[in-house]
């Protein structure tokens, strides 16, 4: 393993890396509070669908380095391996890019991403900006049955996700058909990666897991994840392993796309990060040598390069994007869209001459967006009524969180309890601080604010992204006159929102978390109109966690069943009911 590197620093190393990219191609610019590269504004420029990605860094060229004409409008970035935060991602898509014609906000299929990405898409789409949200997950070394609900993880083929959607947007497509588009490739789209080594981020310790010396590790992921399984090989044998995977039709774990004699492909040959280019190359036309030999296909694409690393690692991916007609018409053709011309430094086009000579250094402003937040709604509350409540569900929880951790130590990593604690105290302190208004929009929506500043992690995630799609919701029951809010109002509501919570968590009721407390609740409140008939139902649903088995989150691989199935209910779970409890007594 090379752990020898010329930064000690990481994050000094991910903000000097990402100024760079300003450096090198002199259409970008860089907002390095938010670690967000973006093109420079084009007064000139026909408005076109815009096109944020992003993720953590360690990935390089990905994905700021695709940020440029013909590719992304912008990219945040994270720490090294970390998803960025949903406020980086909301200021790239509210004050970094032109919103006229829709924002495509698209990620890899990775938990911190789909979730921090997605809370941001909800706060555009809740300040009135259209959007779309989607996440890449191409990868099949790790199958269906493992990849479970969470779903086939973001590889290197994604670059070419990037790159077709980004040529459509360029062309002028509409977001919808920029979203399609993503959809539709995405589904015709595999790769798998192998890797002789882990690999290791400057200024860590030393991994304790390596790859035996003998050894290569098949499916290995972006970030040092478990592939499939290690295999001793010789590079024939390894390929022949890698393409049965890909393209075995008889496995049905793994057998994403089918294929038939005429159907043509594109292969992209990425390196992981230390692969010498010689090395590559020899792999590239093995790769071509074994699908012409075994499965007939002569891509009529063959890219190689490096599109998605995982730093220094010391391996290769292979991607395979059957091609398909998108429907679009002349010009517009996933071949076409991929040969089309792109000016960003990951890409392999170089940067045009205008665009040098055309340089400047000035200093971007800021683009203001009116947000659907600031604007007064007629839906009008009770401010004493709704402090009441709420402060009685936030002290109930504020209390419960010694019990709420002790849960937590045993099923997980121990800071559900701090975290929900530090929220409630946030929201308690703005509503006994703040003279509420009657306005309920507005309300939520400082609530909102304050869940967002106050609460990291997962479980801050998905109540950011639940109550900012409340908000959404009870706009929408907006009628334009003076109404209030009823219990129906808030069901309404409340459902909407549990729809939108589906679209960046496969979370369901029986998978022990928080939603088998949330779902009961919103579904039977909708039903019966009665608080604590809804109250009832959540804790009920917490009750059940105690017997469930986990199959998302930390639960899943901490701690051992025998010491907590049938005794500890799920952490979120209870410390949510225990909200709804204390809500619904104040009623």
């Amino acid at each position: 393993m090379q752990t020898k590197h010329f930064f000690s620093d990481p994050n000094h190393l991910v903000l000097t890396a990402l100024n760079a990219l300003t450096i090198t191609n002199p259409s970008l610019a860089y907002d390095r509070e938010h670690k967000v590269i973006f093109r420079r504004p084009d007064a000139s420029a026909t408005p076109k669908v815009s096109i944020i990605s992003g993720g953590g860094s360690g990935h390089e060229p990905a994905f700021a380095g695709f940020v440029g004409k013909g590719m992304l409008t912008a990219s945040a970035a994270g720490s090294i391996f970390a998803s960025p935060s949903a406020e980086q991602v909301r200021t790239a898509a509210m004050h970094r890019v032109e919103t006229k014609k829709g924002v495509f906000i698209i990620t890899m299929n990775y938990t911190g991403d789909v979730l921090h990405f997605g809370m941001a898409a909800e706060k555009a789409r809740a300040a009135g900006i259209k959007t779309e949200f989607y996440a890449i997950g191409d990868d099949v070394g790790v199958g269906r049955k493992k990849s479970g609900k969470v779903g086939r993880r973001g590889l290197a083929g994604g670059i070419l996700i990037l790159k077709i959607v980004g040529a459509l947007a360029e062309k002028g497509g509409s977001l919808e058909e920029v979203y399609r588009l993503a959809k539709l490739t995405n589904e015709n789209l595999v790769t798998l990666g192998s890797s002789l080594e882990h690999v290791h981020v400057p200024g860590r310790d030393l991994p304790e897991e390596t790859v035996p010396a003998d050894q290569v590790e098949v499916g290995m992921g972006i970030h040092n994840e478990a592939g499939s399984h290690r295999i001793k090989a010789t590079l024939v044998e390894l390929v022949q392993t890698m393409l049965l995977q890909l393209l075995d039709p008889n496995d049905a774990d793994r057998a994403y796309i089918a294929t038939k004699p005429e159907d043509q492909f594109v292969l992209l040959i990425n390196n992981l990060g230390s692969v010498s280019v010689l090395e590559l190359a020899g792999i590239t036309d093995e790769v071509v040598r074994q699908l012409g030999r075994d499965y007939k296909i002569k891509p009529v694409r063959v890219i190689q390069g490096t599109f998605l690393t995982s730093l220094n690692g010391l391996g290769f991916s292979v991607s395979l994007l059957k091609l398909v007609d998108t429907g679009l018409g002349a010009g517009k053709s996933m071949l076409e869209l991929i040969d089309a011309p792109a000016e960003a430094v990951g890409w392999a086009a170089p940067i045009q001459t205008a665009t040098w000579e055309n340089r400047s250094d000035a200093p971007v402003d800021t683009l203001t967006v009116k947000s659907d937040e600031e604007k007064p709604s007629n839906l009008k509350v009770d401010p004493a009524v709704l402090k009441k409540v709420l402060s009685a569900g936030l002290k109930r929880l504020i209390a419960a969180e010694p019990l709420i951790t002790r849960y937590d130590t045993v099923v997980g990593d121990g800071d559900c309890g701090a975290g929900l604690k530090r929220g409630a105290e946030a929201i308690l302190a703005l509503l006994e601080g703040t003279t509420l208004t009657d306005d309920a929009v507005r309300t939520v929506n400082e609530i909102v604010n304050v869940v967002e500043h106050s609460m990291d992690g997962t479980s801050g995630a998905i109540y950011a992204i639940f109550l900012n799609a409340l908000a959404h919701g009870l706009r929408t029951q907006d009628q334009g006159s003076a109404t209030p809010v009823t219990v129906e109002t808030w069901a309404a509501a409340l459902t909407s929102s549990i729809a939108a919570l589906g679209k960046y968590t496969p979370a369901q009721v029986g998978d022990r978390t928080l939603v088998d407390a949330l779902v009961p609740f919103c579904t039977t409140l909708a039903e019966s109109k009665d608080v604590k008939a809804a109250a009832r139902a959540a804790e009920k649903g917490t009750e059940s966690t105690k017997h469930l088995r986990a199959s998302l989150g930390r639960s899943v691989y901490v701690g051992s069943e025998e010491e907590w199935l049938g005794k500890v209910p799920d952490p979120g779970a209870y410390g949510l009911s225990e909200f709804l409890t204390g809500l619904a007594e104040a009623v």
